[in-house]
């Protein structure tokens, strides 16, 4: 057990291992703050995460289904959610679908005022960026979005829409290439989160 990243005496001897305890403390400041906002507006944290995405994705991926998988949680639990949700009248379920029992959400305008209120929760983490030279920013974010599909890989994570896994992504002459946009990408072109993903099968 002398090995555990946990140990700070590993850590001393493994940068990997302090990098992965440093991500954890980053981690804690992120849920630190999304509690703080929950409890200020009366919520929970992942009643603000259900509210945040629906507010910036697309309407087919706002389902019980997919959050479930894009939280790395079970449906009972987003299902409860979205239920509180609901009845505190800041979604809408839409049952527009053919399947009647399916449903996707919409933001109402209560719901739409407590975006207002919670999109600029994690901005004092991003602060401690904006400071960092752009050069060193763009490599932290290419190791960043590189394990990140790593994750993905070993099914330690459920979903991702980066670049690197999409059916549009390709490489030409050693450069990152979307065929959809039909154009090379920089490395901080690289996407997390793009809306025109599409998986690569």
């Amino acid at each position: 057990m002398s090995d555990s990243l946990f140990n700070p005496e590993q850590q001393q001897q493994d940068t990997a291992s302090k990098i992965v305890a440093g991500l954890e403390r980053i981690s804690e400041a992120f849920k630190s703050l999304l509690w703080q906002k929950a409890k200020a507006l009366g919520l929970s944290p992942i009643q603000i995460r259900i509210l945040l995405f629906v507010a910036y994705h697309k309407d087919d991926l706002c389902n019980v289904s997919h959050l479930a998988k894009e939280f790395n949680i079970t449906k009972p639990t987003v299902s409860d959610a979205v239920r509180i949700l609901a009845n505190k009248k800041l979604i809408i379920k839409d049952f527009s679908s053919s399947d009647s029992r399916s449903y996707s959400m919409l933001l109402s305008q209560a719901g739409k005022a407590i975006i207002a209120q919670t999109a600029y929760f994690a901005d004092p983490l991003k602060k401690q960026f904006d400071g960092m030279p752009s050069k060193e920013l763009e490599t932290l974010f290419t190791h960043i979005s590189q394990v990140i599909y790593g994750l993905h890989r070993n099914e330690i994570l459920s979903i991702q829409r980066t670049c690197y896994g999409c059916r549009f992504y390709d490489q030409h002459q050693g450069n990152d290439y979307c065929n959809l946009l039909d154009t090379s990408l920089a490395k901080k072109d690289i996407r997390l989160d793009c809306p025109e993903f599409e998986v690569n099968s």
